[in-house]
């Protein structure tokens, strides 16, 4: 028994001497990036005065005894997120009016001077607790502008955002993404704010070192350039923010979408749309909430482009996520499930086009993200075949490259064998953490995907095959 595993461990020892160690190429992601990659899909909510005005912006002058839910439950909001596959919840705390969702120190204009609960209500209380009850992550918008507040318009309300970000972390974090809203309007007093962002940012570093961060400009994750939840079809995890703000002053929405090729910031794009037209509840869209195939197809040009899937759904005025939104996202979640229940190409043989020593081929379908392949550092294009051993129908591949070590793939195809030679069925441009592309249906015993040009030494993690419905 010694021997066998002096043995065991001398082979380990080998193996290891003899891979080429792979050095990480370009701007790559945070521990806590990465963390946040894995999420992919979480819910958005967006609730507050608006809900109860039937207004998208309020204007700061409503009356708090507006705000009030009569049926308020934060667990039915987690369990159906849970239910619908979301990681997590990022709650609009405080949108434009200024109206806080706690009863903050630093504003007269909370929910402790609405009827709700008799003053005595805390909506990030409840829902921080139904998010740790349910397994969820718990996130929190803060709008800067503020059309309530005295003090916007002047250097103090700096000072005041700070205390209200760092009381709002500090009573209910852990949180695991601060959002930030690059509106910039009038306050009480008609003037615009100037934001002190890079005090702010060096505050939410503080208190809440383990939290993505986003913006326009990120520093953690960008805006995607538009509200559809559409990534670009080349997206890229790299952004220049030199010479750019948030807001008004941002990079040009279609840079946004596809990032900067050779950007020297990893700042990757989330994807942000709500379920219905409007951003708050209006009782008037309960027959426009989009159906679980619009969500699918949204997940593909989403997730499917390397970006993540921020899905806003807003509560009633009862405080509950309406049925029809429910019933949406179910159908989301099974149609999710059902599209990449069967992975045909799992342990199936892998062949490449270059070896390299200490990373094995199979490693790209073994289901396995951690496990990856790369070809000597010299070669830029490659190619892998998967063997299916028997003809085999499918129309969807997902790519994954293992990001941890840089996204570097520029573009690549796909191609079926006819029975003398390949064909081309299929090509993209980046690919990143996670690529979906859909075809017209194939029956082949082989497919082989060609790295056609990449910026370093491409590295694969997984390589997934499906007869899936197209969206």
């Amino acid at each position: 028994m010694k021997k066998l595993i002096f043995t065991f461990h001398f082979l380990l020892f080998a193996f290891f001497v003899s891979a080429q160690l792979i050095k990480p190429f370009g701007p790559t992601p945070t521990r806590q990036q990465m963390d946040w990659h894995d999420m992919e899909f979480y819910l958005f909510v967006h609730f507050g005065p608006n809900t109860f005005s039937d207004l998208e912006w309020g204007h700061g002058t409503e009356d708090p005894n507006s705000f009030n839910p009569t049926q308020m439950d934060c667990r039915q909001w987690a369990k159906i997120a849970r239910d619908a596959g979301a990681k997590g919840i990022i709650i609009t705390a405080k949108h434009h009016d200024g109206f806080c969702l706690w009863p903050s120190k630093f504003s007269t204009h909370t929910v402790r001077e609405s009827k709700w609960r008799d003053g005595k209500g805390d909506v990030l209380k409840e829902l921080s607790d139904a998010c740790e009850e349910y397994g969820l992550k718990f996130g929190i918008y803060i709008s800067p502008w503020d059309r309530n507040h005295p003090k916007y318009g002047t250097n103090e309300y700096n000072t005041v955002y700070v205390k209200t970000m760092r009381e709002a972390v500090k009573r209910y974090g852990p949180i695991f993404e601060m959002w930030w809203d690059g509106a910039n309007g009038e306050g009480p007093n008609g003037k615009k704010q100037v934001y002190n962002f890079k005090r702010f940012e060096k505050v939410i570093r503080k208190i809440a070192p383990k939290a993505i961060v986003f913006s326009d400009i990120g520093p953690d994750t960008r805006w995607v350039g538009n509200e559809n939840g559409i990534a670009g079809e080349t997206n890229w995890n790299l952004l220049d923010t030199a010479g750019f703000k948030r807001g008004a002053g941002g990079p040009p929405q279609d840079t946004l979408n596809k990032g900067n090729e050779n950007g020297k910031n990893w700042i990757p794009a989330e994807c942000d749309v709500s379920i219905r037209p409007g951003w708050f509840y209006h009782s008037k869209e309960d027959e426009k909430v989009k159906t679980g195939q619009e969500l699918m197809t949204l997940y593909t040009k989403s997730v499917g482009r390397g970006a993540n899937f921020l899905l806003n759904v807003p509560p009633d005025t009862r405080g509950l996520i309406h049925e029809k939104d429910s019933a949406a996202l179910m159908a989301f979640r099974q149609l999710r499930e059902e599209f990449s229940r069967n992975n045909l190409a799992l342990r199936k043989k892998v062949k490449v086009s270059d070896e390299r020593a200490g990373y094995l081929p199979q490693a790209l379908s073994d289901g396995v993200r951690f496990s990856y392949w790369a070809p000597p550092d010299s070669i830029t294009n490659c190619w892998v075949e998967l063997d299916l051993e028997i003809p085999t129908t499918f129309n969807t591949i997902i790519l994954e490259e293992y990001i941890e070590l840089g996204q570097r793939i520029r573009s690549f195809t796909v191609e079926a064998w006819d029975g003398t030679q390949y064909r081309e069925i299929s090509r993209g441009t980046t690919i990143g953490k996670k690529r979906i592309l859909q075809f017209q249906t194939q029956m082949t015993a082989k497919i082989r995907v060609n790295i056609t040009s990449s910026k370093a030494s491409p590295v694969l993690s997984n390589i997934g095959l499906y007869n899936a419905p197209v969206y």
